[in-house]
């Protein structure tokens, strides 16, 4: 019914966005606050782990814990409609760029191949000329534009089949990153040990002026014409006095301002005559009163920090694929953020610095500013054609893992548009099950739709689209985080993780490091509204629009309603087979387990089943009877009834949240519990888990058991255990011997605590104690065998009196010892001390073990008797109750040792 990944492939598909961002971020923050990128793309990486803690603590609420979800439970539908809203501007168009992008790169190469193989073909065809709008920059363009189209394609037909086959496809592509960043980030230290040095220092403080042409001169006219390589024929001169390290172009005396090249691209395109000169400061270059953040303060390094976030890219995506990460769930999901922290700081934050450290001030950002990583291959030590072989193999890597990030792209956008459908914000429509591979293909079909429309329309303007979905990003992280800090306060559900740093007063708790978080995303988010006109623009019309649509949608389907509450039903595929097998179910593993349900009131089973099981070697199916009246034809039908789908949802909820594949299945029949059977007899299942009967008791409802299973056998039963759980009891019936499946905690302890620790075996013991000798016998016996994490309590069972006469005397000793050996021991006093009383409280508390002493043993009865409160205990107690006799006094002559007369 599911596939649940592994955290390795729920890294790799965050990755294929996040790590991409390698190719491209450097040189966008460089392009904007100056050759200190490297040490804000550093903070971001780093920051970027405490954002990942607010993805972990929401998904740990909830399993489709994406922002739409959270923003909707803390602050309402209005907030969350806008923050989606924003999020879909951003993966429309993190698609596209990447595919253009990957596609811009794999066309540079042909290009490249050409000109060195075919030099004469390549000025024929003017493919050297690649200024706007010449040929040579036209056929890159609109070629890259088809290999977008067609990545986009493949990618759509991945998530088709399903997550578990893009994930395969991401593992790999991050596996061949992986092998490229290895040689490239060696390459690299050799060159700079056989350098003797960097080819320049990393400043830290970021240049927040106005953005200025330089000045630019033949390379062989340069101070140092072997900084550069054969390619770079014209190099910028260097001016270590500036803080881009650069001369300025000077024309009539003044410094040429660099027109902002996003909006001269739009220029191009739509044919406006619109300049806009390139200032860090944006829009609040147009006020004087701003100027002061060019001097880089506290307000200023927030500035730079905002223009770098874009390198957190791919979030989201996180908390949209935690619904697929299988169990142990948030512990691999901590696993795979972990990964994705070490991987992009060391990929994203190390080419950045080794950028700066190997390749000249005077051709970075000339040449290599769309492709830092290209730049490096050509300027680490080793012959040429060794260099181009490696250039090559990066170019070749850039496609592949750009190419992942329209992957990255597809599983993000259809994770959000899910959730708002499954709210009734879209149609349940776009829901429907494909036939065959059972995903919601129309929500797919949608989004590669709208993919490749923004190719198109861009026609491979990469600029353009690159600036613009800078938006989506931050805004949905401050909404994300903004959710998070009013659940701290609004829901006091208990939590598996939380944001470290958290203080008390008063009884208040104050999520000091949520709020520290939400306050640097908010402060990022307000200055790159303002210093970001084409993302801003760009981001409010296209979010506006984005909220507009989910808003009429969901007005529509409330009309529709009318006024009904929307409450989300999984949609299923229904197949109908006149017989149920394991082959028709798909069951392969080794061990099989059926645990049949009947109310959406009572799924206990269901959970402490799926707690129980180990998804690598046993199948679970989940079954329910579904009654009907004799001959009644028509509930052979395949369509279900919303009481059907009802409790095939909460199946649906239950599994996500283990992160355990589940098979349901429906069964007609008149007669629940022989169908139950019949399905195991024909599933070959070794075990059958059932809840208590609310018309028999436990003994009657094991004995029918018995009896049809050993019918169908005709006499001869197959091995079998069946369970019959509830939260007060779990009691086994085993079969023809039983066929018990190993817990999952069973096969991975490696330790007896661990086992405890998981369920298995006795944690807590209560031990009644009368206050007589034998009962002191029995305690110091007990004490003594119990390891001392067993958790050991008494119930004071002494008769009114004074001491020692009522034994309270033997139980005071007994208090002591305990104390004087470091042991815990818990003494619960009640009430009456009565059976009923004693099978109370050790049910609540959720004792493991009963241990009783018998009484009024004697050489002619050493096993003792049960007085009523004993038989008691035994009939109804939820858990083991051992009995406990002193040794009986011996019958014969023990010594025979002869005597010796003296």
């Amino acid at each position: 019914m599911f596939t649940f990944i592994g955290y390795w492939r729920t890294a790799a598909v965050v990755l294929c966005d996040l790590a991409s961002t390698v190719y491209y971020i450097g040189g966008i923050v460089e392009n904007a606050i100056g050759p200190a990128a490297p040490w804000f793309i550093l903070g971001v990486m780093l920051f970027s782990y405490a954002v990942r803690s607010v993805y972990i603590e929401s998904c740990s609420l909830f399993v489709r814990g994406g922002v739409y979800r959270v923003v909707k439970e803390a602050m309402g539908g209005f907030l969350a409609k806008l923050s989606v809203s924003a999020l879909m501007f951003d993966y429309a168009l993190t698609g596209p760029t990447s595919g253009v992008s990957a596609g811009q790169y794999i066309m540079g190469l042909v290009l490249q191949f050409i000109s060195i193989l075919a030099p004469a073909a390549y000025k024929a065809m003017r493919l050297d000329e690649q200024d706007p709008g010449q040929v040579g920059e036209m056929v890159i363009r609109w070629g890259s534009v088809v290999l977008a189209v067609l990545v986009t394609v493949y990618f759509f037909r991945q998530n088709l089949i399903g997550i578990h086959e893009s994930s395969d496809k991401a593992v790999k592509i991050m596996i061949v990153t992986t092998v490229m960043a290895s040689v490239i980030i060696v390459w690299c230290a050799a060159t700079l040990i056989y350098n003797r040095g960097p080819a320049q220092d990393v400043p830290w403080q970021p240049d927040l002026n106005a953005k200025v042409e330089h000045e630019e001169i033949p390379a062989n006219e340069a101070a140092n014409p072997s900084r550069y390589t054969p390619q770079e024929d014209k190099v910028w001169v260097r001016d270590p006095t500036r803080p881009d390290h650069l001369k300025p172009k000077i024309e009539d005396g003044k410094e040429v301002p660099k027109e902002n090249d996003a909006i001269k691209e739009i220029a191009n395109v739509t044919g406006i005559d619109m300049h806009k000169p390139d200032d860090p400061l944006g829009f609040l270059a147009n006020f004087h009163a701003f100027g002061f953040l060019r001097a880089v303060g506290i307000v200023g390094m927030f500035l730079a920090f905002g223009h770098s976030i874009l390198a957190m890219s791919g979030e989201e995506t996180l908390a949209q694929v935690y619904r697929e990460v299988e169990a142990p769930k948030l512990k691999n999901f901590k696993r795979a953020a972990f990964i994705v922290f070490v991987y992009s700081l060391l990929l994203t934050a190390g080419v950045s610095f080794l950028a700066v450290l190997i390749i000249p001030d005077e051709v970075r950002m000339k040449f290599y500013s769309g492709n830092l990583i290209s730049g490096l291959a050509r300027h680490v030590i080793g012959p040429p054609l060794l260099k181009l072989g490696l250039e090559t193999f990066v170019v070749v890597v850039g496609f592949l893992i750009l190419a992942g990030a329209v992957n990255t792209a597809i599983i993000g956008s259809n994770g959000v548009l899910n959730r708002i459908a499954e709210d009734g914000v879209l149609p349940d429509w776009f829901l429907k099950p494909h036939p065959k591979y059972g995903t919601t293909y129309r929500v797919l079909y949608l989004i590669a739709g709208l993919q490749i429309g923004v190719i198109l329309l861009s026609m491979g303007h990469i600029l353009v689209l690159g600036e613009a979905y800078a938006f989506g990003v931050v805004w949905s992280f401050v909404f994300k985080a903004l959710a998070m800090v009013v659940l701290r306060f609004k829901d006091k559900t208990p939590r598996e993780y939380k944001v470290p740093l958290n203080f008390h007063i008063g009884g208040i708790e104050i999520p000091f490091g949520l709020l520290m978080i939400l306050f640097v995303l908010l402060a990022a988010a307000i200055l790159n509204f303002f210093t970001k006109e084409v993302a801003t623009i760009g981001g409010i019309v296209f979010t506006l629009a984005f909220l507009a649509i989910f808003m009429l949608s969901e007005h529509y389907h409330e009309k529709r309603r009318k006024g009904a509450h929307h409450a989300h039903l999984e949609q299923f595929n229904q197949a109908t087979t006149a017989e149920v097998t394991a082959a028709s179910l798909g069951l392969k593993k080794p061990y099989r387990k059926l645990v049949s349900i009947r109310s959406t009131q009572n799924l206990y089973m269901l959970e402490k089943a799926l707690a129980e099981t180990d998804p690598e070697t046993t199948s679970m199916v989940v079954m329910t009877a579904k009654v009907t009246p004799t001959g009644d034809e028509s509930a052979l039908t395949p369509d279900l009834d919303a009481y059907d789908q009802t409790l095939m949802t909460a199946v649906v909820d239950r599994a996500e949240k283990a992160g355990k594949e589940v098979k349901p299945l429906i069964v007609p029949t008149n007669q629940p519990l022989y169908a139950v059977l019949k399905t195991a007899k024909a599933l070959q299942v070794h075990e059958v888990i059932l809840g208590a009967s609310n018309k028999f008791t436990a003994d009657e409802q094991l004995e029918q058991i018995a009896f049809i299973w050993i019918n169908l056998h005709d006499g001869h039963p197959a091995p079998l255990t069946v369970r019959i759980l509830s939260r007060d009891r779990d009691m086994y019936l085993d079969l023809a011997g039983g066929n018990r499946i190993p817990k999952i905690s069973e096969r991975r302890a490696r330790s007896v605590a661990e086992l405890r620790a998981a369920g298995v075996g006795v944690d807590r013991v209560l031990l009644t104690h009368d206050g007589t000798t034998a009962n002191s016998d029995l305690f110091q016996a007990v004490l003594t065998m119990l390891d001392p994490a067993v958790r050991l309590a008494i119930v004071p069972l002494t008769p009114p009196g004074p001491a020692p006469v009522n034994g309270n005397g033997v139980l005071h000793h007994d208090e002591e010892r305990a104390r004087q050996l470091d042991r815990d021991l818990t003494i619960l006093h009640l009430k009456i001390g009565d059976g009923p009383e004693i099978v109370q409280r050790a049910r609540e508390e959720q004792y493991d073990l009963i241990i009783l002493q018998l009484q009024s043993e004697s050489p002619s009865n050493p096993l003792g008797e049960l007085d009523a409160r004993a038989k008691y205990i035994l009939q109804y107690a939820h858990c083991r109750v051992f009995l406990s006799s002193t040794p009986a006094i011996p019958q014969e002559v023990v010594d025979t040792t002869p005597s010796v007369p003296r």
